[in-house]
């Protein structure tokens, strides 16, 4: 049979039916189940047996999820969180030991920054950090105790691109695991594996849950390295609950519909935002102005659900601006049924210094709007009446 569509897979990757054969797959909120006798457990705990023992490990749940998600990446494994940072964190916690140290770009999400400056630290794991626009620099900050190569792409919040055919092909010059954040775009925008990534790390509280309802992350990869981390969160405990599972699970079965409307709204919202006055300057990865928009086309299918934009006046300018808007959120969320406008300087990037921020391309007027489901006209409404005089 021919290789199905991630549309397709993303509907009909089911667990199997009970004897009820219900069409709909079940809840299984569940904590542990049941052995048939004393060999059958002895076994099962002794993985002689591929079986569920404890919703810590597996449920059936979070079983298809997983599923889905790395067919739809092409990947061999996965495990699924109980947050994106939850991902995060387990991934590097797995991967790497003391002496370690990581290759990142300088623009990762803030919780990230703090992992790599104040976390890891602790346990002597060391990063560098090359500016997202000179991936040239990369190689000069390799050391013989490097180990992980990491990147967002598209950015958080600048909606920057990294070249992932090129990071990919310096992770396997110099031996090393190539981790990419794919949050924003979606295995339906974007596979980082096709470009030569080892594993690649989701938020699904973001597009994929798409509605603002749960907490959920996801790694998925090659077969021995996933069952590394799988290993690590077996024991630390990280695991998401079965109920979130079958949410997201429920939800990706709209995902490519979804994020096709995502991405027509948002490109317009962008080219309305390029030609108003009191706006300096807008990125967006399908906007023919953005500075990588051949690369966007190279690597995803469709630019994604986030906008970022800089208001004129400064913080002054911001204020009146977030203070003006009636329609859109003001929220810390991305990938929602509903428009969010969000200010990085102040709520998801503030415990960075200016000088940090900077580095990382966010500037006190930046603005991210993660462009919802709304018709697209009355988000520009709100959105000029906000910025107009």
């Amino acid at each position: 049979m021919k290789k199905q569509r991630t549309e397709t897979t993303a509907i009909r990757t089911q667990i199997p039916r009970t004897t009820f054969q219900e069409h709909s797959v079940p809840l299984y909120l569940t904590s542990s189940f049941v052995f048939d006798d004393a060999e059958d457990m002895r076994a099962s705990f002794a993985e002689e047996k591929d079986r569920t023992i404890y919703s810590r490990y597996s449920n059936p749940n979070t079983d298809e999820l997983i599923e889905k998600v790395c067919l739809m990446e092409g990947a061999e494994r996965g495990f699924a969180f109980a947050s994106g940072m939850a991902a995060v964190f387990s991934t590097f916690a797995a991967l790497l030991d003391s002496g370690d140290h990581i290759v990142a770009s300088r623009s990762v999400f803030g919780s990230t920054h703090t992992l790599f400056t104040s976390i890891f630290p602790k346990w002597g794991i060391s990063h560098s950090y090359f500016p997202f626009d000179q991936p040239e620099t990369i190689e000069s900050l390799i050391r013989p105790e490097t180990r992980i190569l990491y990147a967002e792409s598209p950015t958080n919040p600048g909606v920057d691109l990294l070249d992932l055919e090129l990071l990919g092909n310096l992770a396997k010059k110099h031996g090393l695991l190539l981790v990419i954040d794919n949050c924003f775009a979606t295995p339906y925008l974007q596979q980082p594996i096709r470009f030569g990534a080892d594993v690649v790390i989701h938020s699904g509280t973001k597009l994929m849950d798409g509605q603002g309802r749960v907490l959920a992350g996801l790694a998925v990869g090659a077969e021995a390295l996933i069952d590394k981390i799988y290993r690590f969160a077996r024991i630390t405990g990280p695991a998401l609950s079965p109920f979130n599972a079958w949410v997201l699970s429920k939800s990706l079965e709209t995902l490519p519909v979804r994020v096709d409307r995502h991405c027509e709204n948002a490109l317009a919202v962008a080219s309305f935002l390029e030609g108003h006055p009191r706006v300096n300057w807008v990125k967006y990865p399908f906007l023919p102005s953005h500075p990588q928009y051949h690369l966007a086309q190279k690597q995803m299918k469709a630019g994604g659900c986030v906008v970022a934009f800089e208001v004129a006046g400064g913080v002054a300018g911001g204020r009146r601006f977030f203070d003006r808007i009636k329609l859109l959120s003001l929220s810390a969320n991305l990938g929602d049924s509903r428009s969010i406008v969000t200010h990085p300087a102040s709520t998801t990037h503030s415990k960075l210094s200016p000088e940090e921020r900077k580095q990382s391309g966010i500037s006190d007027g930046m603005v991210r709007i993660s462009v919802g489901l709304e018709h697209p006209e009355d988000v520009i409404a709100d959105l000029q009446q906000a910025l107009d005089d």
